[in-house]
């Protein structure tokens, strides 16, 4: 089901918990939202629908991936300093992103994966594990 994006400020800065197996429902949700946007969103943090759980939805390689649970083990020491937009505020804003990580996570089917990430794949990912924290670009 697709749904609204959330613009409430104070909500999208409370900080999610891990998700597990019943939020499966979620996983639908965000990743309908997100293909309802493709045309100027390249990822959504579950918070972006109301839900704070730490679940992604990404457009990486062409194609749309789930992350459950994920967490940067690594981060490459050469960063980028860049501009970024996000369906929850208008415009962009200045970010400061590291060019490669290096992340565990859940798949939808909850099979632990493991990825590189490089260039705007690695900046999306970033920018939708700081909504997670609360983080708003």
């Amino acid at each position: 089901m697709i749904r609204d994006v959330v613009k409430d400020q104070m909500l999208l800065s409370i900080k999610s918990v891990p998700a597990d197996k019943n939020d499966l429902p979620v996983v639908i949700d965000l990743l309908d939202t997100l293909k309802a946007n493709a045309d100027h969103c390249v990822g959504m943090a579950a918070n972006m629908i109301g839900v704070r759980k730490t679940i992604l939805a990404a457009r990486i390689n062409g194609k749309f991936i789930v992350m459950i649970n994920p967490v940067i083990t690594e981060r490459s020491k050469q960063i980028i300093q860049t501009s970024e937009g996000c369906l929850c505020l208008s415009g962009s804003r200045p970010v400061t992103r590291n060019i490669m990580i290096k992340v565990d996570y859940f798949d939808r089917k909850f099979n632990r994966k493991k990825g590189i990430y490089r260039g705007i794949e690695a900046q999306i990912i970033q920018h939708e594990i700081d909504h997670f924290n609360g983080i708003i670009i």
